[in-house]
């Protein structure tokens, strides 16, 4: 049987986090091709990670910057390697390379964190986002580089391909289009769901450890809310999300229709 390993800097959190479901599919998705599955995490499990037991997988804790990954890998001797992010493959992938140098290296993007951050940065300084700053950044180089030394990248969404074909002039060969791997909708379970003119209210649902979920409720809250409130003022915004802060939960206001709720087991 072929074995796939999974490096992450945490546990998949399917509950609370979309990268973690989308590293659930993933590991779900191998299953199906009947590898045998392990996940090796930096940083031990929490209240919200995943039961991977129950889907097979077998897990270890490994070490930054510590040869007894050298010794973990070489007994393992997977055929494939995912790691979760370019951070993950900085840190182990070269090891991977001199220890396994037969097997695939995949990484999966989950998001370009370069646009991610450069994106954050001109907001926080109240600019607009222009791609010069994306090509000049670090974080761009790191992880185009990251994607080069991989044999294939997973890239979730279309703007980003057009963006690392575009004006990165990657390789289409190293890139594959990945959106999440989410089952079809059956016409039966459509016609349970509550017909459109029958809703009511808002919400908005994003774990608060990524800023752009940060910043979008706080532009939620001061500038288009007030907005709609205005046109129907008995309407309701509700705000879900795991690792709510203190910041967040201040936002709450009912007599504004403002509700901030926080982690709900199942959205």
């Amino acid at each position: 049987m072929k074995k796939v390993l999974f490096i992450g800097l945490v546990f998949p959190e399917s509950v609370s986090t979309a990268a973690g479901s989308r590293m659930m599919q993933l590991l779900t998705l191998f299953k199906q091709y009947r590898y045998a599955l392990f996940f090796a995490g930096t940083a031990p499990e929490n209240t919200h990670s995943d039961n991977l037991e129950a889907l097979g997988v077998n897990k270890t804790i490994i070490a930054l910057n510590n040869s007894s990954f050298d010794d973990f890998i070489v007994k393992l001797q997977p055929d494939v390697v995912v790691f979760d992010r370019f951070i993950s493959e900085e840190q182990f992938g070269w090891r991977v390379a001199e220890h396994c140098p037969k097997a695939l290296r995949i990484l999966d993007t989950e998001d370009l964190h370069c646009l991610r951050k450069v994106r954050h940065q001109a907001i926080k300084h109240h600019k607009a986002f222009e791609m010069k700053n994306l090509l000049g950044a670090d974080i761009a180089k790191r992880e185009i580089a990251s994607i080069y030394r991989c044999d294939l990248s997973l890239i979730i969404s279309t703007y980003e391909m057009k963006l690392l074909m575009g004006i990165f002039r990657l390789a289409p060969s190293l890139l594959y289009h990945l959106p999440f791997l989410l089952d079809n909708l059956q016409d039966k379970e459509a016609q349970n769901f509550i017909p459109f003119e029958k809703r009511q209210h808002f919400m908005s649902i994003g774990n608060f450890l990524h800023a752009p979920n940060v910043d979008a409720v706080l532009y939620l809250k001061r500038v288009i809310w007030p907005l709609i409130h205005k046109q129907l003022p008995a309407s309701q915004l509700h705000i879900y999300g795991a690792y709510c802060t203190q910041q967040i939960r201040g936002l709450h206001n009912e007599k504004e229709g403002f509700f901030v709720n926080g982690f709900v087991k199942d959205a």
